[in-house]
């Protein structure tokens, strides 16, 4: 159980475009890793002058990765399954790859850039064979477009490839870079330095290794005086995220975590996930009884909870302490409540009732905060502030006014008021990235902004209802669906398009924030990294608490969305959600650093209307350093993804009294 073969690809040579230096190089490493370190039991390498591959199915195959030999190799070896649940197929191709036609396309030896659709292969051909092989797990890792600091077209990484995990080595149109000076490529040095990772600090599941890619690509380009390159990730479905690739770095850790996923999934009755899950913490762990019972369980047609058209009393059977522990926490993270007494009631009866002890300080205070409370035209709202270390928080009840922009069939847009003012926006001297310098004073009108990110609700009534603008717009374009979850997966384009139609029909101007604009309502007066303070939690924020900011506690990694205001605290302004969750579009393109940034609170456009776009304020599946309110990233506006978002703002000629 858990087995993994591997195919690596790594093209040097290329007939007609530019030659490379060391993917050849890279591919070989991979495969080095994969046979020699962690033992696959079968890797088809392909590269420049690699020998021919032996087959059990045949004569040997040619390995020189041509068009027509790797076409052949792929419909052949996967006309037939000849793997099983539990394990892993890995797949890995360093070289050129390019956007052809709306469609990603990785380039064989012999591709021609004249004719792509003939001569090239579709990533999700590549997939669509992968996933034959009977495997429910099929990792890509596409190290593509390394030319040295040029792109040839524009790039793999945005098509979705279904039921995949694919790691890309640079975002969307971003280049990646091939360093000398190690003789290899930065995503691939990264990739297996994570892979080789032992102990707490391994990347065994798929949040992790992307994480540390995330983190480590980026720090390794600015160390060799490269441009900064972003891996980007795909994990299909989300709940893959904390899978276990690599079961032998795996720890006790990441056994628990998915156990917690798949009674999750039993208790949301998917059968087939909850499945998948127990097969992967045998793999890890061959004799463990709670997987053990929880294949029985599934066998046999049961769940840990008893369907609702069965009267009988609920139970869990067989009552594994860990089973019933694990159980315990999963319902209270249902219900929404913890902390105190509690008691849970599902289907019509009380499951148990008791205090939780180990639930964290911060959390149980939080859980007894009183609620948002609407006086007329203001709202009042808990603002909190923690110590360096997480702790020791500070409640205050703060006041703003509001205006609510109803969108018909029961949705409505709360908007805050935001008064004016001057703020530092960047970050000081010795602190934080390159591009969050030099810190300058900006003066700030007043204006308001949406209270939340926008959600799926509010993004459907005006998808739907509201007349098109310029451009048509998919009424449900998110891949972690909820209509109070924020929408995802939408473009700079699609933004703007949302706020001209709210803009037609409300009688005021709607629009992205700029980048102060956004700068200045996140801190709402404070200096710190966080308006929470230093540092910032994962009872406060949606982020991959796996990871710490300064001296900061570890905590959830949610591996999605949450509904927006979740976490119950707002900023002194009233915002929710300013940290994590999902990135936000600003009107702004993308500069450098502030070196000439406007000082008046306004966008700093510039004349070519296709270069990248400002992104603010982190997101669910992000480090806590990118979730800062001076953190700045961005995105091509023709591009989406599952962890970009936006908020809106209006300078209304309306009062909100």
């Amino acid at each position: 159980m858990g087995r993994n073969w591997a195919i690596t690809i790594g093209v040097n040579r290329y007939h007609n475009l530019q030659v490379l230096s060391y993917a050849q190089q890279d591919a070989e490493a991979m495969r080095d890793f994969f046979q020699d370190e962690i033992n696959f039991e079968q890797v088809y390498h392909f590269s420049d002058n690699s020998p021919p591959i032996a087959t059990d199915y045949g004569p040997p195959i040619a390995s020189l990765p041509t068009y027509g030999a790797l076409r052949r190799f792929l419909r052949v070896r996967f006309e037939q399954a000849f793997m099983q649940a539990g394990d892993n197929f890995w797949f890995f191709f360093a070289g050129h790859g390019v956007r052809h036609e709306d469609r990603d396309y990785l380039m064989p030896i012999d591709a021609d850039p004249g004719d792509v659709e003939g001569t090239a292969i579709p990533l999700n051909y590549f997939t669509e064979r992968l996933r034959r092989c009977g495997s429910d797990n099929v990792v890509m890792l596409i190290d593509a477009c390394r030319s040295q600091g040029r792109r040839v077209g524009v790039g793999v990484g945005t098509e979705a490839q279904q039921g995949v995990i694919t790691f890309f080595s640079c975002s969307p149109r971003e280049s990646s870079y091939e360093i000398e000076q190690l003789r290899q490529g930065s995503f691939t040095s990264v990739l297996l330095q994570g892979l080789r990772l032992q102990g707490s600090g391994n990347c065994a599941t798929a949040e992790r290794l992307y994480q540390h890619l995330r983190y480590h690509v980026p720090l390794l380009n600015q160390r060799y005086g490269k441009p900064r390159q972003t891996p980007y990730g795909v994990v299909e479905p989300p709940t893959k995220y904390h899978l276990i690739l690599l079961p032998r770095q795996a720890t006790l850790t990441d056994v628990v975590t998915l156990k917690k996923d798949a009674l999750r999934a039993e208790v949301h009755r998917d059968v087939q996930l909850a499945r998948l899950f127990w097969i992967r913490v045998l793999a890890v762990s061959p004799a463990d009884p709670e997987a053990i019972e929880g294949i029985e369980r599934l066998s046999r047609g049961f769940s840990i909870l008893q369907p609702p058209s069965q009267p009988a009393p609920f139970s869990l059977a067989p009552q594994s302490p860990l089973l019933v522990h694990l159980t315990r926490r999963l319902l209270l993270q249902i219900a929404g409540v913890s902390g105190g007494g509690v008691g849970v009631v599902l289907l019509g009866r009380t499951i148990f009732q008791s205090v939780d002890s180990d639930v964290p300080l911060l959390e149980s205070v939080l859980s007894e905060l009183e609620p948002e409370t609407t006086r007329g035209t203001t709202v009042e709202f808990n603002v909190v502030t923690v110590d360096p270390e997480g702790k020791g928080t500070d409640v205050q009840r703060g006041q703003a006014n509001f205006l609510i922009e109803d969108l018909g069939n029961g949705v409505s847009l709360e908007m805050i008021e935001i008064p004016g003012s001057s703020f530092h926006m960047g970050s000081p001297s010795g602190e934080g990235q390159d591009d969050e310098h030099p810190q300058h004073l900006v003066t700030v009108e007043s204006f308001s902004m949406s209270k939340y990110p926008v959600t799926q609700a509010q993004w459907k009534a005006v998808a739907e209802f509201i007349d098109k603008v310029d451009r048509d717009l998919d009424s449900d374009p998110s891949m972690l669906k909820g209509d109070n979850r924020p929408v995802e997966s939408v473009t700079w384009y699609d933004a703007e398009e949302f706020c001209k139609r709210l803009s037609q029909t409300a009688g005021c101007e709607y629009r992205l924030p700029s980048e102060a604009e956004w700068e200045y309502a996140c801190r709402a007066g404070t200096t710190t990294p966080f308006h929470f303070g230093d540092t910032s939690t994962t009872d406060l924020a949606n982020y991959n608490g796996n990871y710490t900011y300064g001296s900061g506690p570890k905590g959830k990694y949610r591996g999605q969305t949450t509904p927006v205001g979740s976490f119950k605290v707002a900023n002194a302004f009233g915002l929710y959600d300013m940290h994590g969750n999902v990135w936000e579009w600003c009107l702004d393109h993308w500069h450098d650093n502030y070196q000439g940034a406007p000082t008046d609170g306004s966008a700093w456009i510039t004349s070519e209307d296709d270069l990248p776009r400002l992104l603010r304020g982190g997101s669910w599946d992000d480090v806590p350093g990118l979730c800062r309110s001076v953190s700045r990233f961005r995105y091509y506006p023709v591009d989406g993804s599952f962890n970009v978002g936006l908020r809106v703002v209006s300078v209304s000629p309306r009062t909100l009294s």
